[in-house]
């Protein structure tokens, strides 16, 4: 008989336990020991629910839309389901399809009509009934009615809408109103019970809960949100994510899904950047950020050790805008911000949080890395406007030359190129192949700097390219359009 280890035998039994359905009350067992052991029971969420589902509200909106006496204009089911989709996960309302006039008939004057446009959740802040939801929840609608626990219906003002960060206020009557307590976010840890509460598919007070997945998730340039496991479906947005002490921390926004549905994956607005939006909306029914007017990419391992930063962190300057505060303030194309105010920039996408949190106006001073040193840059931030359309530049072919080790055909820039690029120096790429080919780097393009050095001209270029190490990785400045990079160039084999 073929004997098995004692380890072996509780492997084994595991198996045959969960083939004859009794492993469950096994690991419910180890699960209880260990939890005892530790001092540590499952949560209990119904005192919780019971604390805050008051102040979490159901938000109804209504669109007002023209129809004809023949066509009622009215949505079907499954084109109010996919409206429905749209704003949910995509936050862009459908386009409504209007309903054709009987054929002989011509369609009658237009009237109109009141049209459900969807349903999604909220919270209020205030006893006096401010309350706080996502701006693709209300955006767009001509009515809104927020609905209390207690049945209650008021019809509500909006105060402000800020797409930029997903984030609304709306205003209904009412005293001594039921209210959230706001929390800390930054005090989250991953790992930590949170619920939710809101109205998935319109069913009011609906509770879900799971646990923090990770925190600061970069999806965009005002909202590093929080992300959870929490179920969030159609009609969750807006709702809060409400920590076990009973505090709202965020506000539940967006879903990955790929199906449309809830995938395990849903990323919360942390309710300070929330509250410092809707403090500006209360006060003034808009946001005002501030700018210094640069387009900025991310620094990667390559440039950071080609420009001798001892790590990778901070903004590389792709484009400064003309007149605006950066190049009024000294700052170029090729800069690396690696603090604003005396804060670490670790990625990109802090900087445009941290600019535009400062209030226009104000003095802030930059720590920026240029051809291998520190230095600091005072500047005055002005006010965010539409981000401008960078234009290319036209291609001009060049007679054929022989590429240097980079892989390289370069020419000198003309005074007027040099005057419509505001350039002192730089080559303009003839030819790519190789090396540089395989980087990106291709014919039209404007090459400003080589690693630290400055590019003057052919001449200089080529003779700076002459002097690379071999099997070292060189990084380039280069000017496409209106915008700046650094690309690194691999020696051939690596």
């Amino acid at each position: 008989m073929k004997t098995f280890s004692i380890a072996r035998q509780f492997v084994f039994a595991l198996f045959v336990g969960t083939l004859g359905g009794v492993v469950l009350p096994i690991m419910l067992g180890s699960a209880s020991m260990a939890q005892a052991a530790s001092g540590q029971v499952l949560p209990d969420f119904a005192d919780l629910v019971d604390r805050t589902g008051p102040a979490v509200v159901n938000i109804r909106t209504i669109e007002r839309v023209k129809s004809g006496q023949n066509g009622s204009g009215m949505p079907g089911a499954e084109d109010e389901e996919m409206q429905e989709f749209f704003r949910r996960f995509f936050g862009i309302p459908m386009p409504r399809q209007q309903q054709p006039a009987p054929r002989g008939r011509r369609p009658g004057p237009q009237q109109e009509e009141e049209v459900p446009r969807g349903v999604g959740s909220g919270f209020i802040i205030s006893a006096d009934g401010f309350v706080l939801t996502n701006a693709h929840v209300v955006d767009g609608a001509d009515d809104v009615f927020v609905t209390l626990t207690d049945k209650r219906e008021f019809k509500a003002k909006i105060i402000g809408v800020d797409k930029r960060t997903d984030v609304a206020v709306v205003k209904i009557d009412g005293n001594n109103l039921p209210r959230l307590i706001i929390g800390d976010p930054n005090k989250l840890r991953a790992g930590e019970w949170v619920i939710a509460i809101g109205s998935p598919f319109g069913l009011d007070n609906t509770v879900t809960a799971g646990i923090v997945s990770a925190k600061a998730r970069d999806t965009g340039d005002y909202l590093p949100l929080i992300q959870t496991d929490v179920a969030v479906n159609p009609g969750n947005s807006g709702g809060p994510l409400i920590n076990m002490r009973g505090e709202v921390i965020g506000i539940n926004s967006q879903i990955y899904s790929r199906s449309g549905g809830y995938m395990g994956i849903s990323f919360a607005v942390p309710i300070d950047e929330a509250m410092r939006v809707a403090d500006q909306l209360r006060t003034s029914g808009r946001v005002t950020r501030g700018r210094i007017g640069v387009q900025i990419g991310e620094v990667t391992k390559d440039v950071a050790e080609s420009l001798g930063l001892a790590r990778t962190q901070g903004a590389l300057i792709q484009r400064v805008e003309p007149g605006g505060p950066a190049e009024k303030g000294g700052l170029e194309a090729g800069d690396i911000i690696l603090k604003f105010n005396g804060n670490n920039i670790e990625k990109s996408s802090d900087l445009p949080r941290m600019v535009g949190a400062t209030k226009p106006g104000t003095r802030a001073t930059l720590t920026i890395w240029r051809k291998g040193a520190a230095k600091e840059v005072p500047l005055t931030i002005a006010e965010l406007e539409q981000e401008k359309v960078a234009r290319k530049d036209e291609k001009k072919p060049k007679p054929d030359q022989a590429p240097n080790a980079l892989g390289l055909v370069v020419s000198d820039l003309s005074d007027a190129q040099k005057k419509e690029l505001k350039v002192d120096g730089g080559v303009i790429v003839d030819a790519s192949d190789g090396a540089a080919a395989r980087a990106g780097v291709r014919p039209g393009d404007v090459i400003l700097r080589l690693n630290n050095s400055d590019v003057k001209d052919a001449k200089q270029f080529n003779g700076l390219v002459t002097k690379l190490e071999p099997k070292k990785v060189a990084v380039v400045l280069v000017r496409r359009g209106e915008a700046s990079q650094f690309v690194p160039i691999r020696p051939n084999g690596q």
